[in-house]
């Protein structure tokens, strides 16, 4: 069997050009771009672990491997028979599977009168059907999941009735404590691969080239940053008279070489598994040019990332396979460290736990959840707001006492005029705050006006609201109005003095930006003088 790695490479390219592509000619063929836009703009985010099995999936199927599901659990024997005398060192790191016995419940006089208490006026027929449920759920023909329904449905009763049955009258059921079998969850793909050839060999002949990548489970004494309880292999296996060791060095090159590795080195590995013919057991090391100078162990560009060996004959014969076999298996969390640069598998596998992951929010995601609070319902009240607006980016700096007319007309059937106004002497129609902008810079949400002390805040667009104050500050005048229109108020006036907090000028920030700036210990610093009023006449 050989493998081409610059040929599979090209082959990889061409596959994932020709998904996409496809993917785009379904949406637009289908309509789906105009009913939901956002599918004809955006690529889904794939979690690292999944997104890495699916380009491993598509790397072996390449490499004209087939797909194969192995058991899932694993009775303690087949590890014996695996692993002859270290079979319980290995047993040591399996998770024992574990049931809870069915118990044997008696019905008593006392126990009749209690059910009577709780489900009410029931016959004994009723209770011998109970007794009946009861004794079936002993011997395995009702599911325990079935019992409620069961019983609530021979007898005519609420299900609520029967748990508080169940719970009040069967102290047998609470003191359930779980037993185990001897089925393990398996703790590396080797113990299915052998179940599965073994099977295989009886209904067809070899060579067989298989893959399977899955989970595993080993009972770590706790995880850490480089160990989880629970792990994916992503594992191969050739069956062939002539499968040698230079066939595992092949499928390693082949297989890395379309994630970017470019040199590998082979070592033996001094592990040496009960179930590897001594000295065929193999250590992959590849070398990725993204991880030189990295801030990882790996800065040198070399990275153990594989295994592979041949199964030693004694441990096939076990299973009746008279055939050689090379495994190869790699984890890949391992890979996906490398790929997504990460130095803590927990904070890869699990970025919503906040006790594994450092929360980040970016200015712009921070932007998108600042917005005005209140805003107006009707296309006059949008009208008034955007006049607001006008009028004071058109006078703000008039000297005071001053009024302007923003807007006349109707509001539903009434006849409103918009005026902005500044009754005090020796000042100005807005304040000197009123054109200040609401930005993100370096996570604290900023009231800033646009001049050179903020360039730098403002040169990040997407970390700009677009809202100034007197937005928002019209917006809300705006939404008064509307309000005062709908109420029979013939006079109702908005002002807005010094801002020291954001709802003073109809700023709001969702929940989850208030919790991340609360936790990073970030500032919200929306304050400054806009003394602006707007009063409007209703007839």
């Amino acid at each position: 069997m050989r493998f081409d790695p610059e040929e599979i490479k090209k082959k990889a390219s061409e596959d994932f050009d020709s998904t996409w592509n496809a993917g785009k000619e379904f949406v637009k063929k289908t309509g789906l771009n105009e009913q939901y836009p956002h599918l004809s703009l955006n690529y889904g985010k794939p979690h690292p672990i999944y997104e890495t099995i699916s380009r491993l999936r598509q790397a072996y199927l390449r490499m004209g491997f087939e797909e194969m599901m192995n058991p899932l659990i694993v009775d303690e024997r087949e590890v014996h028979k695996q692993f002859g005398h270290e079979a319980l060192a290995v047993l040591d790191r399996c998770y024992y599977l574990a049931g809870l016995p069915r118990p044997n419940v008696g019905i008593s006089d006392e126990c009749i009168s209690d059910i009577k208490c709780i489900l009410g006026d029931v016959s004994d027929e009723d209770i011998e059907v109970i007794r009946k449920i009861l004794h079936s759920y002993k011997k395995g023909d009702v599911e325990g999941d079935d019992l409620i329904p069961e019983i609530s449905s021979a007898i005519n009763v609420s299900d609520a009735l029967v748990v508080e049955m169940i719970d009040q009258v069967f102290p047998e059921f609470k003191e359930l404590v779980p037993q185990s079998t001897k089925r393990t969850l398996r703790s590396h793909m080797t113990s299915g691969w052998f179940i599965s050839l073994s099977s295989l060999q009886e209904r067809s002949r070899p060579p067989f080239n298989l893959f399977s990548i899955d989970r595993c489970f080993r009972r770590e004494q706790e995880e850490d940053a480089a160990r989880l309880m629970t792990y994916y292999s992503a594992s191969c296996v050739i069956m062939d008279e002539d499968v040698t060791v230079d066939h595992g060095k092949a499928v390693a090159q082949s297989l890395l070489s379309q994630f970017g590795f470019e040199k590998f080195m082979f070592r033996p590995d001094e592990k040496r598994s009960k179930y590897y013919v001594p000295d065929t057991q193999i250590e992959v090391f590849a070398y990725h040019p993204q991880l030189v100078g990295s801030k990882t162990k790996y800065s040198d560009g070399w990275v153990e990332i594989a295994t592979f060996g041949i199964y030693s004959p004694t441990a096939l014969a076990q299973y009746g396979i008279s055939c050689p076999v090379m495994n190869l298996g790699l984890g890949v969390e391992r890979l996906a460290m490398i790929l997504y640069n990460a130095t803590d598998i927990r904070s890869l596998i699990y970025p919503q736990i906040a006790q594994y992951t450092e929360w980040n929010m970016s200015d712009d995601e921070l932007a998108k959840m600042i917005y005005v609070e209140d805003v107006p319902d009707t296309a006059a009240g949008m009208d008034i707001a955007e006049a607001i607006v006008a009028t004071c980016e058109e006078n703000g700096s008039t000297p005071s006492p001053c009024e302007f007319t923003a807007w006349e007309g109707k509001v539903g059937e009434k006849t409103v005029k918009v005026s902005v106004i500044e009754p005090e002497e020796n000042t100005k129609l807005c304040g000197p705050a009123v054109f200040n902008e609401v930005v993100v810079f370096e996570n604290d949400i900023l009231g800033v006006p646009d001049n050179k002390k903020w360039k730098k805040a403002m040169e990040n667009h997407s970390a700009r609201t677009g809202v100034r104050f007197l937005d928002s500050f019209a917006s809300k005048a705006a939404r008064d109005i509307e309000e005062a229109v709908a109420n029979g108020e013939s006079e109702v006036e908005t002002r807005v003095r010094i801002v020291k907090v954001p709802s003073e000028i109809n700023i709001c920030l969702e929940p989850l930006a208030n919790r991340y700036i609360t936790g990073k210990k970030k500032k919200i610093d929306i304050r400054g003088p806009v003394f602006t009023t707007v009063r409007a006449t209703i007839e």
